[in-house]
């Protein structure tokens, strides 16, 4: 069996090693069309800034591993210009014909440069393969470079923002979108705007850069900023053009369309990565997941899948990651967006659980955000925080994907010692947060009515050092000695630091007879972090 694999990233290197693992009497061929495999994308931001000092960690394997350990044949800077799935072949720029049995397309996603006047400058750079690192950094050390623009508040785009700032470089980032971090939801991307911010990068929303010259960038209010370097973020796009014309039927911005095999519309051509369309995990909608994690999984079904094992892609949910400076941001599953664009009924709680157990020094608050239907279903889960922000999404992300109601969180019996977990774990406290939601036993809101009667429940010697505007300060322990001075026919919204006081003031009033209670979601703490 002949097979031929397009693509030597994270689809096309684990394919081609897994198929040499299943099956020792395959012809396997990988071209690619650069002159690097097996590069760790992800890392390249931090190459850059020399976080990662060493070019070769860089290089997750190479030609030579490749050929000593699977006696696979790897063709270096071979770009195939044409598929022909009739006579089953493919076509290199150079004219050599390779035929096939089997062909897997792990062709990638090229960063999107808009046609904006300047892009072709020299100090203008998109980062996706280690050479484009090597000309970053070798740019920036032989140009005395002092300021840097960014365009793209996506997650590359956030981490060059943050490794530029760490070679201390005056740092501007500009995102055309309302939001950084597209795929989180605004709250929780507000937080890491201002994080950005507190760490000294200057940060543009709702703006485009409208040419680049004279070594500055002109933004689309008239505003120009000074640039010796500008590092292109804005996004990327499937490399799909030899599909399309081969015939393979494409989706979302001609992204390849396969099946849960990975098969295309031709049963012989594979795909696998960044160039193909797949089903979300929550409500089996196409879409686009240009995660390392997937393209991984990906390559490994192909091959099973050639040799004859089933083995299936079933959906992606998007877990995803990043850290900021001090802090780490992480999602899985369902957004507030992706739920409203489909008209989708949900609801969703903040909670401030610590990473280990409190009286255990080194213990740092995250909060969690949890969504979640009538019905108790685990939709998706936001997070930020110093510590612990990674086990606890990574947690929710498994149990997700086993579609579990918010009871089965409650029930999650995860490791527990003072120095990694508390006895509750910031897993288990998110589900009763949400079962007291769907129990009637809490009503949480989420921004502040101006109408309402605020209430903080802090002491007093906490409400002193600042407080929401309009809010009296009646403290948890003198509560019931003050329910005559609390209206019943009035929204009055309670809040403390972090939410459990406030929590447990509007049950102790719930109980009283009080129906209009409602808990500041988050609490104080949340609230200002939104607020910068």
């Amino acid at each position: 069996m002949k097979v031929i694999i397009i693509g030597g990233g994270a689809t096309g290197a684990s394919c081609a090693a897994r198929l040499r693992r299943l099956d020792e009497n395959a012809t396997i061929t990988l071209l690619e069309q650069t002159d690097e495999i097996s590069i760790a994308n992800c890392g390249l931001p931090y190459y850059v800034s020399d976080i990662i000092p060493d070019r070769d960690n860089i290089q997750v394997s190479n030609v030579d591993t490749f050929k000593q350990w699977f006696n696979i044949d790897v063709r270096l800077n071979t770009r195939v210009i044409e598929i022909r799935p009739k006579t089953q072949e493919v076509i290199a720029e150079n004219g050599t014909i390779y035929s096939y049995d089997k062909l897997v397309l792990a062709l990638g996603a090229a960063p999107f440069v808009p046609e904006t006047q300047g892009v072709e400058q020299d100090f203008v750079f998109t980062l996706r393969h280690l050479s484009d690192a090597d000309q970053i950094k070798s740019y920036i050390q032989s140009h005395a470079v002092q300021q840097a623009v960014v365009i793209g508040g996506g997650f590359i785009g956030l981490e060059m923002a943050e490794n530029l700032k760490h070679m201390n470089l005056s740092t501007t980032l500009v995102e055309a979108g309302p939001q950084i971090l597209n795929p989180f939801d605004t709250d929780i991307a507000q937080v890491a705007y201002h994080r950005l911010r507190q760490n000294g990068i200057s940060v543009y929303l709702n703006t485009t850069v409208q040419q680049i010259n004279n070594k500055q960038v002109t933004l689309s209010s008239g505003e120009t900023i000074p640039a010796d370097i500008v590092i292109m973020a804005i996004g990327v796009r499937p490399e799909t053009k030899i599909a399309v014309q081969a015939g393979l039927k494409t989706g979302i911005r001609d992204a390849i369309q396969v099946n849960e095999f990975m098969q295309t519309s031709d049963p012989n051509i594979y795909a696998g990565g960044d160039s193909v369309e797949v089903k979300s995990l929550i409500g089996d909608d196409p879409t686009l997941i240009p995660l390392a994690g997937p393209a991984n999984r990906q390559g490994r079904i192909i091959a099973d899948h050639v040799v004859g094992l089933a083995s299936s892609y079933q959906s992606s949910q998007g877990s995803a990651i990043i850290q900021l400076f001090d802090t780490v941001f992480a999602m899985t599953g369902a957004t507030e967006k992706s739920l409203q664009a489909k008209s989708e009924l949900y609801h969703k709680i903040h909670v401030w659980a610590n990473s280990h157990a409190g009286y255990y020094p080194g213990a740092h608050p995250m909060l969690v955000k949890l969504l979640f239907s009538h019905t108790g279903k685990v939709l998706g889960a936001q997070a930020y925080g110093h510590t612990g922000v990674d086990k606890v999404i990574d947690v929710l992300a498994a149990l997700i994907r086993r579609e579990v109601t918010v009871k089965d969180l409650i029930e999650a019996e995860l490791c527990y010692a003072p120095p990694f977990n508390s006895a509750k774990s910031p897993v288990n406290i998110a589900g009763m947060a949400a079962e007291n939601v769907l129990n009637g036993l809490f009503k949480p809101c989420f921004e502040v009515d101006e109408k309402a009667l605020l209430i903080d429940v802090r002491p007093a010697a906490m409400f002193a050092q600042g407080s929401l505007p309009r809010a009296i300060n009646i403290p948890i322990t003198e509560i019931r000695n003050h329910l005559n001075d609390i209206p019943k026919d009035k929204k009055v919204i309670v809040y403390c630091a972090k939410g459990y006081t406030g929590y447990v003031a509007a049950s102790l009033l719930r109980q009283r007879g009080f129906t209009n209670i409602f808990n500041l979601s988050g609490g104080l703490l949340f609230f200002k972090d939104l607020k910068g």
